[in-house]
């Protein structure tokens, strides 16, 4: 989930690619993929990977619903992952062609949304906050009222990532109520507040990373591995928890049913498994990983960092975002709907 380059199309592959052994098709969140980590992995096994972006889960979910979308791997967000299979959309994973399958953490192994890890391993893991420019804003961070009804120093100048199911549970948790609620009358209160704060905001971007580093946003809801990279350019960003509730992620690479490269996946796959080449995929994106072993590979600067690292005090406030109802995703598309007019 984070920092995203919308509708990019980029071809990695090594000096061996005139010689390559095969190919692979990657569909995955934009800026989110280490080319180095890619790099490496043609080198090793001569296979050229093709990488596309998306700016959002329902964009995937849309593009590879249509079918024909010549992808072998996707990497959907934990509460997206059941709606594959429901679909049909991603294959039942082979373990015997995973060797490093016991290499994925042990509280990742079995987690709700893909139990026994039967169609997904993981890709990355973090959190949504809010990111402040505290150069401008000097108050608390910590509080989703930043977005939901901007301080004065903030008004014009925060920006709200335009991914439906982060910024409308963050929303719901403002007003006291639990993902996947609906409660209609809290919901007309989430609608209302929202809508009345919209006119406060300077945009809805994905672009954070970039505009945060500049200066162009002094504020963002945005997810931590994007806000530490901007931190790491602008010492002024700091990452705020909301302590009203904040949604956690997991993304995790499937492999579609209609995959064309499935020998060349299931390579893939477990190469991101090893715990070396985890940590490079996490260096890169700047998001904590669910690899065993891949701590001693990572750059010291992620092992305290304060986005990767929760305040003791607020780490109970993050909360994984479960697959909702049809019915609460209706109910949430009619106000995010309206939202984006």
């Amino acid at each position: 989930m984070r920092t995203i380059l919308i509708a990019t199309t980029a071809l990695i592959s090594s000096t061996i690619g005139a010689y390559a052994e095969g190919e692979l098709n990657l569909f995955n969140w934009g800026n989110y993929t280490s080319p180095e980590m890619i790099e490496k992995f043609t080198a090793q096994t001569g296979i050229t990977v093709t990488v596309t972006d998306y700016d959002s889960n329902t964009t995937a979910l849309t593009k590879v619903e249509a079918g024909g979308s010549g992808f072998d791997l996707v990497v959907p967000s934990a509460n997206y992952i059941p709606v594959y299979v429901r679909k049909g959309l991603i294959a039942e994973l082979d373990h015997s062609k995973i060797p490093n399958i016991g290499n994925i953490a042990a509280e990742w192994k079995d987690v709700p949304w893909d139990q026994g890890r039967t169609h997904s391993v993981p890709w990355q893991w973090g959190s949504v906050g809010i990111a402040v420019n505290t150069s401008v804003y000097g108050g608390d961070v910590n509080t989703s009222e930043l977005f939901m009804d901007p301080p004065e120093e903030l008004v014009g100048k925060i920006n709200v990532v335009p991914e439906m199911t982060d910024v409308i549970n963050m929303a719901i948790f403002n007003q006291g109520g639990e993902a996947c609620t609906e409660d209609l009358e809290l919901l007309k209160k989430v609608r209302d507040k929202m809508m009345a704060a919209k006119p406060k905001w300077l945009s809805m971007d994905y672009g954070t990373t970039d505009k945060l580093s500049s200066g162009d946003y002094a504020a963002s809801v945005n997810w931590n591995g994007s806000t530490m990279r901007a931190r790491i350019n602008n010492p002024d960003i700091v990452y705020g928890y909301p302590k009203e509730g904040y949604p956690l992620f997991m993304d995790s690479v499937a492999l579609l049913s209609d995959a064309k490269n499935v020998d060349e996946a299931y390579q893939f796959i477990n190469f991101i498994l090893e715990p070396e080449n985890a940590a490079m995929i996490s260096s890169f994106a700047r998001y904590a990983n669910g690899v065993a072993g891949s701590e001693e590979f990572m750059p010291e600067d992620m092992k305290t960092a304060p986005e990767i690292v929760a305040p003791a005090e607020l780490a109970a406030a993050g909360k994984f975002i479960p697959t909702c109802p049809q019915s609460a995703t209706d109910l949430y598309t009619a106000i995010w709907t309206e939202l984006l007019k």
